[in-house]
Order: structure tokens, then C-alpha cells, then sequence
């Protein structure tokens, strides 16, 4: 605390936001002068903070999801590794992320922070240590004040509306430059690393990739990262939406996770023999991505709106496939030597909780090198062009699915389990409240 205190004095930091994510990914916490954080205070928030529903409702109990009978309070304990500065602030301001802990000082397991250093946890049990890569999709959109009314293309600095059409265009990069350089500028006062950014197919749809590293410090990146790109957005006058499916007719946004296993003794990646051959722990692991993810992929597609990425026709995949370089399955293997091999999950979207998403995907493939699943062949075929999906087609199919999976009991904690499944049911009783435009237009006079 003493390095911080001179870290914030150096840089005449006034205050500083202490954050930590809810089930959603938002973040959560209090403001306070530099010198108070300093100075030992104790910070907490209530247990219910991370009971509600993305609309900021409290649902009601149902299944194993019960609150806490007085809404006690949980304690934030400041990360100290991720003090950072907070650039788009006028007046000097640091953020640091925060995990939680009840009054007895043990983890709260049902905080999404929490619930991935438990998952690492059974990794580092074993002397392994997995390493992530996160690729986030997402769109910038002319600004929407009004919901009823469908969002749209930004103009660009042509003066003209995006188009689709423009896959990795340098073009469609360029009509975004001096919101871009922000992106950039705040991202490396911050200390995030991007990889590349690229033009995806949507109009005004851009993905960045991140270096690859320790899943926490990954998950704490594309918290941030969320953050950065919205606020960079706003001082353009426009937004930025991570929302899975945004526009209809456009590509949907997804996160894309690359993972890898090493041992944490020698840094030799257990995906790979000796002799530079996939190990028999590789294939177990994508056995147990084919196995366990559509159990958890309610974790990986939170909302209604995610499953209308997974949709037969689109371009997201709607199978648990596996093969080669095949951007047709939900899981492909990317082309690597062996100390780079890697399974890439294509199924997450863009608006999960990094933190929940990264656990589940590291979860299955934990669960199949446990259990030794072997994994079904390899396709190089179009793997979704028969039409059939074989995943919960939507969002109470997936919290069923999850609920009913007893080892996500062990990995996750029955505590997360009932907490995260009572809130997802909570959010769907919300979106049936809203009488959409497809039920004014084709029922109003015809039935």
C-alpha cells in the first residue's frame, strides 16, 4: 500500500474509483479521495449488488437462488497489481479492481472474479497454468436515445453512412482514425496490450485481439477494455455496443477465447508430446469442451439477445464441433507449432462477463482431461450447413441445461450455480414484460 501511495502522489491522483464486476460485467463500487484509500479504510458493498438483474431488478427466489437474509455487506479488497490510471477523466483518477470477501474474510463464491480463481484453482492442483487469448467483437453505432427505434451505422469521417462488406478493410479502419488513436492512447495509459485491431464484416462492427497471458489478468483486460472503448466512443459522439446482436441483418459480436495449458514447472505446453504430437490431455480437453459447454453456455451467452447470434445461417457457429482451422465449428484448432497449440472457443459473444465466460470455457476442458472424455472426430466440413443446432436454442432451455449439470456444482460452486441461474430467470420474466415490434407488426390485425 505504501508503493501505491507513492504511485498515486506521483501522478497527483485526487480520487480514485474502486470497482469490481457484477453477474453482468458492469462495474460496481464506490469513489473516494486518493488519501483515504491510502489510509486503510474498509470499503463494502451489499451482498444484493450481485443478486439483480441486468435492469436492476431483484428477482424472485426460485430453485436453490436465495438472498441473503440480512443483505450483508461483502468487503471489497482492492488488487493492488491493477492500479491504473482512469484517462478519459478531467481531474487526475485511478481505478483499481476489486475482489470481495464476507466478514470472515473468505471468498464470496458467487462474485464472477471469484468464480474463475476458483476454476484456476483445479488447474494449479494439478501443476498447470492456463493460458487465454480473448478476440472482442463489437460495434460502433450512431447514437440512440430512444429504444424503440433500431440502431444504425455511424457516419465515418467520409461524411457517409458504413456499409457491411468491409472484412479486415484498411479503409473501413481509417474512417474511425482519431477515435481509434484514442482507443490506443487510453488503452497504453492503462497498460492493456492490444494485438491487432481489425475492420469485422458488420457495418462499423471492429474486433481487437489481445496478448495472450494469465486468464485473471485477461478478464481484467477486457473489463477494462469495455470500458475504454464505450468512453472513447462518447467523446466521438457516438456509441460503441457489445451487445451480441445488435443490428438485424448484420453479423453478431462474439469474444472468441484462445487456450492453451502449461505446466507451471517448465512452462511446456500440455497440449503437445515430446515429439511435438497432440497429447492425449488436448484431446481430452476439447472432449470436454463438446461435453460441458452446452451445459454452461448460458454463461457464455447471458442475455435473450445472444441467441439470436446463434441462429443456423449466420456466421457464428450453432454446433459443438471440432476441426482444424474450421471457423464452421464451435471449436477449431487453430495452425500452430506444437508449443503454440491452442483450442479456440467460437461461441462466446461479446456481451458475456469475461470473468464467467473464461471460467466456463477453462471449466469443460478441465472436466474432460479429469474424466478423460475422448472428443468426437474432426470436421473439415461446414459444420452448421444441415441446419441443425445443437445447442439450448434459448435462454431459460440454457439455465435449465446449467442447472442440471451436477459437476458445474463442484467447479463453479452451488452458490454461483443458484445465484447466477435465479438471476437469468429473473431477466427473462423481464423481456417477456416488452411487446416487441414483430408482435404489433404480424399479430395486431391478422390473428
Amino acid at each position: 500500500m505504501s508503493e501505491a501511495a507513492d504511485w498515486l502522489a506521483a501522478r497527483g491522483i485526487d480520487d480514485i474509483e474502486c470497482i469490481t464486476p457484477d453477474l453482468a460485467g458492469v462495474a460496481r463500487g464506490k469513489m473516494m479521495p486518493a488519501k483515504k484509500f491510502t489510509g486503510n479504510t474498509s470499503l463494502a458493498l451489499p451482498s444484493a449488488l450481485f443478486m439483480h438483474t441486468i435492469s436492476g431488478e431483484y428477482p424472485e427466489e426460485t430453485g436453490e437462488f436465495r438472498y441473503s437474509p440480512n443483505d450483508g455487506d461483502l468487503k471489497l479488497m482492492p488488487d493492488l497489481s491493477t492500479l491504473a490510471d482512469v484517462p478519459w477523466e478531467s481531474d487526475p483518477t485511478a481505478q483499481i479492481i476489486c475482489d470481495l470477501v464476507d466478514t470472515s474474510g473468505a471468498a464470496v463464491p458467487y462474485t464472477p472474479r471469484n468464480v474463475l480463481k476458483r476454476v484456476l484453482s483445479l488447474y494449479e492442483s494439478r501443476g498447470w497454468q492456463p493460458i487465454v487469448a480473448p478476440e472482442i467483437e463489437f460495434y460502433l453505432v450512431a447514437k440512440n436515445v430512444d429504444p424503440d427505434y433500431p440502431l444504425t451505422p455511424p457516419i465515418g469521417r467520409s461524411g457517409r453512412m458504413i456499409q457491411s462488406g468491409q472484412a479486415y478493410s484498411i479503409g473501413g479502419v481509417n474512417e474511425f482514425d482519431e477515435l481509434i488513436d484514442d482507443i490506443y492512447d487510453f488503452s497504453e495509459c492503462q497498460g492493456l496490450e492490444i494485438d491487432t485491431l481489425i475492420h469485422e464484416d458488420g457495418a462499423a462492427q471492429l474486433e481487437i485481439n489481445l496478448r495472450h497471458g494469465h486468464p485473471i489478468e485477461l478478464a481484467d483486460q477486457v473489463f477494462m477494455f469495455k470500458r475504454t472503448i464505450r468512453e472513447a466512443a462518447l467523446k466521438h459522439g457516438i456509441y460503441a455496443t457489445f451487445m451480441a446482436k445488435p443490428i438485424q441483418g448484420q453479423p453478431g459480436s462474439a469474444m472468441h477465447i484462445h487456450q492453451s495449458v502449461v505446466d507451471r514447472a517448465t512452462g511446456r505446453n500440455i497440449f503437445s508430446d515430446a515429439d511435438g504430437s497432440p497429447s492425449a490431455l488436448f484431446y481430452n480437453f476439447i472432449g470436454g469442451m463438446q461435453r460441458y459447454v452446452p451445459a454452461a453456455l448460458v454463461m457464455m451467452a447471458p442475455y435473450v439477445n445472444s441467441y439470436r447470434r446463434l441462429t443456423y445461417g449466420m456466421s457464428a457457429p450453432t454446433n459443438n464441433a471440432w476441426g482444424y482451422d474450421n471457423r464452421t465449428t464451435a471449436f477449431r484448432v487453430p495452425t500452430s507449432d506444437a508449443a503454440g497449440r491452442r483450442v479456440e472457443n467460437r461461441l462466446p459473444s461479446s456481451d458475456a462477463n469475461p470473468y464467467l465466460a473464461l471460467a466456463a470455457s477453462l471449466a469443460c476442458g478441465w472436466l474432460g482431461m479429469k474424466n478423460a472424455i475422448e472428443p468426437g472426430a474432426p470436421t473439415d466440413l461446414t459444420a452448421n450447413e444441415d441446419g441443425g443446432i445443437s445447442l439450448p436454442r434459448g435462454l431459460l432451455e440454457a439455465v435449465a441445461a446449467f442447472e442440471c449439470e451436477p459437476e458445474f456444482h463442484e467447479v463453479f460452486s452451488r452458490e454461483f450455480v443458484g445465484t447466477y441461474a435465479g438471476v437469468k430467470r429473473g431477466e427473462f420474466e423481464t423481456f417477456m414484460q416488452v411487446i416487441s415490434p414483430w408482435e404489433r407488426e404480424f399479430l395486431l390485425l391478422q390473428v
